[in-house]
This record gives C-alpha cells, sequence and structure tokens, in this order.
C-alpha cells in the first residue's frame, strides 16, 4: 500500500510504503510484552514503549541512561485520544493540533491520572504528538486495536543514548543502542530515513499562554498565524516544564565540535592541521587547503528543509570519521534556520564535556 503525498506539515510524500503485516504484530507483540521497539516518524525514530506500562517505560530510562526526572512525549494515533491522557485542553491547542496534527508539533499539557510519573518526571503536564510517519501510524493503530483502545499512546523518546545525536535512520539506531541480544532494543523497525530530521516543535500551555519551548520545522511565526493571538518564544533560563531537548549539552557527537563562521574556517583549520578536522559547509567556502586534505570533507545543503533533514547524518560522518575535531560552517541566520541553528548549539556545548540535565 502506498501512502499518499501530503503538504509541508512533516508528512511524508508519495510512494512511502506502510511495514508488512507480519512486521506489525512482531511490533505489536513486542510492545504487549513490555518491550521496546524503534520506529520511524518524519522527525527522528522513536523508541516506543506502552505508557500504560510503568515496567516498559522505566526500559526506555534504562536502554538510553537517560535521567528518570526528565519527561517523555506521548506519541497516539490521533487528536481524540489527547483527552484520554490531559486533564484539560485549551481551546489554542485544539487549534493547534486541527492544523497541524498528523505532524511534528508536541503540545505540553496539563496531565490526566493515566499519565503517570514515570511519563511526566512527576510534572503535573504532560507531552503529546501525534506523528505523520506512516509507519508510526500504523503502528499506533495496530497496537491500539491489540489493546482495543484507540486511545492508546507509545512514550517514545528519540532512539539514542541520551544527549547524543539523534537517529534518522535506522542504522543510526543499530550503531547506538542496537537489537538484542547483542543490544538493548527489542525490535528496530526500518521504514527508510526520516523526512524531516529535526526534532518536533514544542509548545507549552502549562501557563495558558502558547510558549514556543523547542523550536522545529514548524515555526514561531506558523503558529502565531495558525492561532492568531500572541505566542511566546521562550529562553532555556525561563521557567518551564522539563520538556525533551531543552538542556544546554545534547544532540551531541562524541567528538568536540565547534561552529566557525565560514570566513574563519580556514584559519581555524590551519591552526588545527588539515587532518585533523571534519568540516561541513557550503560548496562555496574557502578552506585554504585541497577537500582531501581533510579527514573528512562534507557539503552543507544550501537551504533549511534539505539542511535539516540531513543534520543528523552530517553528524553521525563526522563522529565516525578520524578527525579529531569537527568544525561545522555558521549557518544562515532566519526563522526557517532557527531549529538548526538550535541543535548544533546544543551539540557544540554537548561535545565540550559531559551532559548535565536541567530543571
Amino acid at each position: 500500500m502506498v501512502v499518499p503525498a501530503k503538504d509541508a506539515s512533516g508528512a511524508p510524500g508519495a510512494g512511502a510504503e506502510l511495514p508488512s503485516a507480519a512486521t506489525l504484530h512482531r511490533a505489536v507483540q513486542v510492545l504487549l510484552a513490555g518491550g521496546l521497539v524503534a520506529f520511524p516518524t518524519e522527525t527522528v525514530y522513536g523508541l516506543g514503549a506502552d505508557a500504560d506500562q510503568v515496567g516498559a517505560v522505566a526500559a526506555i530510562f534504562r536502554a538510553k541512561g537517560r535521567p528518570p526526572a526528565h519527561p517523555l512525549i506521548l506519541h497516539v494515533a490521533q487528536a481524540a485520544a489527547v483527552a484520554s491522557w490531559t486533564s484539560a485542553v485549551p481551546e489554542p491547542a485544539r487549534v493547534l493540533m486541527e492544523r497541524f496534527w498528523p505532524g511534528p508539533l508536541t503540545l505540553i499539557l496539563p496531565r490526566s491520572a493515566r499519565a503517570g510519573d514515570v511519563v511526566t518526571g512527576g510534572q503535573d503536564t504532560v507531552g503529546l504528538r501525534c506523528p505523520a510517519h506512516p509507519w508510526a501510524q500504523a503502528l499506533l493503530r495496530a497496537f491500539g486495536a491489540a489493546r482495543a483502545d484507540p486511545t492508546v499512546a507509545l512514550a517514545a523518546p528519540s532512539a539514542n543514548r541520551y544527549g547524543r545525536i539523534s537517529p534518522t535512520s535506522a542504522a543510526h539506531v543499530r550503531a547506538d543502542l542496537g537489537q538484542k541480544p547483542d543490544g538493548r532494543l527489542d525490535l528496530i523497525l526500518d521504514g527508510g530515513a526520516c523526512t524531516l530530521g529535526i526534532e518536533s516543535t514544542i509548545v507549552d500551555f502549562a501557563t495558558g499562554v502558547a510558549r514556543v519551548l523547542r523550536p522545529g520545522s514548524i515555526r514561531l511565526e506558523q503558529i502565531r498565524l495558525a492561532l492568531g493571538a500572541q505566542v511566546l518564544s521562550a529562553s532555556d533560563a525561563e521557567p518551564a516544564p522539563r520538556t525533551s531537548g531543552r538542556v544546554r549539552g545534547h544532540y551531541a557527537p562524541g567528538k568536540p565540535l565547534e561552529l566557525v563562521e565560514p570566513g574563519a574556517l580556514a584559519a581555524r583549520i590551519g591552526e588545527l592541521g588539515a587532518d585533523k578536522a571534519g568540516v561541513l559547509a557550503p560548496s562555496d567556502t574557502q578552506l585554504g587547503v585541497r577537500p582531501s586534505a581533510l579527514a573528512l570533507r562534507l557539503t552543507a545543503a544550501a537551504d533549511a528543509p534539505a539542511y535539516a533533514r540531513e543534520l543528523y547524518e552530517y553528524l553521525h560522518q563526522l563522529d565516525e570519521s578520524t578527525a579529531q575535531i569537527l568544525l561545522v560552517a555558521t549557518p544562515p541566520h532566519g526563522s526557517e534556520w532557527e531549529a538548526i541553528h538550535d541543535r548544533l548549539g546544543r551539540a557544540a556545548a554537548g561535545s565540550a564535556g559531559p551532559i548535565i540535565d536541567a530543571d
């Protein structure tokens, strides 16, 4: 079966095929038994467990090495499931669900009793998302059918070790977490490369006013336009619910990463020595050396959507190279590049030392 092409909300385009019935059955059986299944979404690969099983959700934290106070995002098949996991849904949140779901948007809402402490990190809010990827939708619907409950949810952070580079392919998941018996996961579903490549936009309604806590492919101005009202952009320093991807050091490679202005790259390469540097920069950037002299030379995409789609693949390749230090040319500025700057800034901070969680 082929899923029709959808719009730029983040859904896959034409040609994205659904998993086989046998693959879905196996994945559902793993979830029912309390196991962990990595699956593709339009943003990054998620590490899914039955959100109603405390032991299964706890296994996510062990597999990732994730701090237990750091909440998880719940993935649901449809907006109608939200009422089961929240105690209230403000009207502006409903507007965003109607406009952007299924798609790369997470909403922070007051939690219901069903959203337990193991999911929320003990907070009184819960994060909810309805993914657009056909494999994610098929898995959620098959799991709901097996449970005879269309309101089921999968707790699903990114399928990588906590704080490290997010996975946008099954190969990334296999290399980082792996599948049992040698790895940490019960099953990895290979649905191809993710179509957006960066995590969902997170909008918080805990204070009654919409606040963007994490930028993503759905931009601040799109949310303002949809709501016809003020939308805040929260800094890391502002009090806010703990949410995914907001610690200072995150999305980080194992090697030091530096953001360098394009005009300063040649000098920085000269300081380090070309054979020690892995470089990501636009094709016309002056590097001062032949590309073959570098440990690795990757060409950055010129437009923001393509750059975002390849961002984590770029970082994985750089990290796996022989380079001792990773140099990334600072991307252009503008609203369409905001999420990319956010991810690269945190990647650079996380690569500089141990990852420290934040309240």
